[in-house]
């Protein structure tokens, strides 16, 4: 690492280590991902796709990767931020995705909704063993998900995994993750973000960028023309809508605090 941190809009840092970027998460205690974390990892992203970074590793501040959709945020902004934060979502998602460089996801704790999506976003998801849990409970919230993040989720773990952990709305440790290809390996909390750089470096130095770039973007192909042909994302911002009206998300957010 460079010994220097750079704080970019106060939400996220960067200290590389030489040519490789590392971004972490730095939003509240959980990282929950509002508006601005969204707008501001989208920006990050699009310009380390056009800069001089080899790769990028992806990690969060404290505890936690990131615990996904600020839930609070959305009761108390309503629908008006609910329009732009649902697409705001999407696109981050996106921009994370098709970067055009090696991308390590170097999980440090809980990786929870749009956290296991960056989390699969990335080329190569490494996790902290311990406590940290992985997944998708999105529909235990009551919301549906960016068409985007469904096909993130499927090329990452398959389609029939996919369909399992969205079904099924869990959240799941290091161990169990690894069994269903959310996280390719884990690593003890104090080597993870070592064994991040190293494998993203490893990656940058064992190819050649151009032909990197050109094979990531021939397998991404197929997720980004299903996700643009089958866009479904008017109805499920319908149904995040829905949920402010029928106090669905309250409920599950007031659960949270009995287990």
């Amino acid at each position: 690492m460079n010994g220097r941190v750079t704080q970019l809009r106060t939400m996220i840092e960067r200290e590389d280590a030489g040519d490789i970027a590392v971004v972490r998460l730095a939003h509240g205690p959980v990282n929950a991902m509002d508006l601005e974390l969204c707008a501001a990892l989208t920006d990050e992203c699009r310009s380390l796709a056009a800069g001089p970074a080899r790769a990028v590793v992806l990690t969060g501040r404290g505890s936690s990767f990131s615990a996904g959709a600020d839930l609070h945020r959305l009761l108390d902004g309503g629908p008006a931020y609910t329009e732009k934060f649902f697409p705001a979502l999407g696109q981050v998602f996106t921009a994370l995705f098709t970067i055009g460089k090696p991308v390590v996801a170097a999980v440090n704790g809980h990786a929870i909704a749009g956290g296991c999506v960056l989390a699969a976003a990335a080329d190569v998801a490494l996790m902290a063993d311990g406590k940290g849990r992985i997944g998708v409970p999105e529909l235990a919230v009551g919301v549906g998900f960016p068409r985007i993040a469904l096909e993130i989720l499927a090329y990452k773990a398959g389609e029939s995994t996919a369909r399992k952990l969205i079904l099924s709305a869990g959240t799941y440790g290091p161990a169990k993750a690894t069994e269903f290809g959310l996280v390719d390996h884990v690593f003890g909390a104090d080597v993870l973000l070592r064994e991040a750089i190293t494998a993203a470096r490893a990656l940058a130095d064992g190819i050649p960028a151009d032909a990197f770039a050109f094979a990531k973007a021939q397998l991404q192909r197929g997720v980004l023309a299903r996700a643009a042909a089958l866009d479904d994302d008017a109805d499920a911002k319908h149904i995040w809508l829905s949920r402010l009206r029928d106090d669905w998300v309250q409920q599950y957010l007031d659960s949270l605090k009995t287990r």
